[in-house]
């Protein structure tokens, strides 16, 4: 696959306009040393000569996922701590927002460049997922994105559809969507230092990319985390493999200093999670429990003091946090949490005699992205013409509810929503020729929205559409029914809190009559009390089978569930979403719509 920047974008827009990025990651590019800034730009040596150091605007942002529209729900809000310690949430993000954010941050700043952290696409509202991502491409070339690291979503429909977002065409089976138009593909590069193809050994994409303006020169070294294949569908990844995140970073930031670039930020799709969830927390604050933890501290610190500033993405999170580097010196590591909500405005003084970033004066803020400003007229016009393609079937009515059912914005290990499908799973399956299913578990993960009570257009309140039930599913994974032992059970169970999920628990959510107690004070696999364990009020037999539902992401020991891929004498079902809807239109009216489910299933001990 090709890794030149695509469509030859000219210097003049890759260097001067260097675009708005998408909601994930690119947010923090500054090093961490330098000192002699003069008066915010150096000094100059007079006779016309120009000033020794040039500031340069980097704008970033991480995880969009395709919202084009603003988030709906609690998915749409962010946190900001007020000086009184009081927390105030502001709703937050869409693509019109965004657009007349980074365009405001750009004005008065000749050198700006605009970088992304990955999951620009990939789990995406049906007004992009529908017509597999091009909306949110076509938005991020507007925006004047300059470029992204891939996250592990644009490995979603694999490899050679990731080429096709970048290179454009038309999809190879639904072909054009609108007449007499081919699709461009991105005009910013995608970069992926270290995934390669397994056949040959080379580079899927671009490692890195060097933006230009005037003599200043920043080298771009893109990565995805090591474990996207425990987290994307096999078919996602086939023919390909992902390496070390710090060896790759430190392996390209050598050969981009050969070759004279001594300025580099690493846009890296992993990411952290800070002590506070507010946009504005002071990430560097000394108090005990404080700063930022997970996967990305390790990663910064490892990686070569020659890289100057941090992008990443992945968690979804914001902060603004400096990570010291292997030679002990601060380095500032930036996210901007997830949607579009936010982007993180970092300013690199960039000294043209040593062509490096001082790293004493990079300075990085988390900025959100309000919906009180004026919406960009090009991206209103370009929601509405992809709404309008998509309308037909994003308005079909597909439920009722009382009231907003959580789950993307529950922070809770039991979730509303996920009980929700979890029993919509069940109920699918449980007939004798449909898989005769006991048992349904979801993946957190893959609850993607809630759903909101408000209208989120003319089909009035509490009515559910399709579009909206996409949002919440929108993968549209195969269900699968499977024989599991009950020792394979408690042994997924304690999976969600142990391995690779200790550190950071995946909570299944689970259909009625499974029951257990979660021991949050205790440690690994022992925080799961599988004494408690029962189905239908009976207790787990280690040495009975069970038959249980799951998507085939589940099914293929997705997200650590090592035990849920033992599964045997497999039945494929429908889909996830169409269970779904079908749960929703048989469990409610316009006169009895669906409350939300108690959340009674997991006893938590905190």
């Amino acid at each position: 696959m090709s890794a030149t920047p695509q469509k030859n974008r000219s210097a003049r827009r890759m260097l001067a306009a260097a675009g708005l990025a998408t909601v994930g990651a690119l947010v923090a590019a500054m090093p961490a040393g330098a000192h002699d800034r003069g008066n915010g730009h150096g000094h100059g040596h007079g006779h016309g000569h120009k000033p020794r150091t040039v500031d340069v605007q980097l704008l970033s942002f991480n995880d969009l996922h395709g919202n084009l529209e603003p988030p709906a729900g609690s998915a749409g809000n962010v946190s900001e701590t007020q000086p009184d310690g009081t927390v105030k949430v502001i709703p937050a993000g869409g693509v019109e927002y965004l657009a007349t954010s980074l365009r405001t941050a750009r004005k008065g700043n000749p050198y700006s460049v605009t970088a992304a952290g990955g999951d620009m696409v990939g789990a995406s509202p049906l007004l992009s997922g529908l017509f597999h991502d091009e909306p949110t491409i076509e938005a991020l070339n507007k925006i004047d994105l300059d470029v992204s690291a891939v996250g592990n979503h644009e490995f979603d429909e694999g490899a050679t559809e990731l080429a096709r977002l970048q290179n454009g065409g038309c999809h190879p089976v639904e072909g054009c969507y609108e007449k007499g138009k081919k699709f461009k593909g991105a005009d910013f590069p995608y970069l992926a230092a270290n995934v390669t193809k397994e056949k040959t050994g080379k580079p899927l994409l671009k490692p890195y990319t060097v933006w230009k303006k005037n003599g200043v020169k920043i080298g771009f070294i893109g990565v995805t985390l090591e474990g996207t294949p425990d987290i994307v569908t096999a078919n996602g990844v086939k023919g390909l493999e992902f390496h070390d995140e710090v060896k790759t970073i430190n392996k390209y930031a050598k050969e981009l200093d050969r070759k004279g670039v001594k300025s580099i930020v690493a846009l890296i799709h992993e990411g952290g999670a800070p002590a506070s969830t507010s946009y504005n927390y002071d990430c560097d604050s000394p108090g005990a429990g404080d700063g930022i933890s997970g996967p990305i501290v390790d990663i910064a610190k490892g990686i070569t003091p020659k890289v100057d500033a941090l992008v990443t993405g992945h968690t979804h999170q914001a902060y603004v946090c400096t990570v010291p580097d292997p030679a002990g010196k601060p380095r500032m590591v930036t996210s901007a949490s997830s949607f579009g909500k936010l982007y993180t405005d970092t300013t690199l003084t960039y000294d043209r005699r040593t062509n490096d970033i001082v790293r004493t004066s990079v300075k990085s803020a988390n900025h959100v992205v309000t919906r009180d400003q004026p919406k960009a007229t090009d991206m209103t016009r370009l929601i509405e013409r992809w709404n309008k393609l998509a309308a037909p079937i994003a308005n079909r009515p597909q439920g009722w509810i009382s009231a907003d059912i959580n789950g993307r914005g529950s922070t809770a290990p039991e979730k509303p929503l996920g009980n929700v499908i979890a029993d919509a799973q069940l109920e699918g399956l449980a007939p004798a020729d449909k898989g005769g299913a006991e048992v349904a578990f979801m993946n957190p993960g893959g609850i993607r929205a809630d759903l909101v009570h408000k209208a989120s257009g003319s089909e009035g309140d509490g009515v559910v559409t399709y579009g909206e039930a996409f949002t919440v599913q929108p993968f549209t994974n195969m269900m699968n029914v499977v024989d599991l032992t009950g020792a394979q059970l408690v042994t997924a169970l304690q999976q969600q809190v142990s391995g690779s999920n200790e550190a950071s628990p995946k909570i299944l959510q689970v259909s009625k009559g499974l029951t257990y107690t979660l021991d949050l004070t205790k440690t690994g696999a022992a925080r799961v009390v599988t004494d408690t364990i029962k189905l239908n009020g009976a207790a787990i037999d280690p040495a009975k089978t069970y038959r249980v539902a799951m998507n085939e992401f589940l099914a293929g020991g997705g997200d650590g569930f090592a035990a849920l891929g033992q599964g045997t004498n497999k039945l494929v079902g429908a889909s996830d979403l169409d269970l779904f809807n079908a749960y929703l239109a048989a469990h409610s009216t316009a006169s009895a719509p669906l409350a939300p489910p108690a959340t009674d299933r997991i006893t938590v001990i905190q």
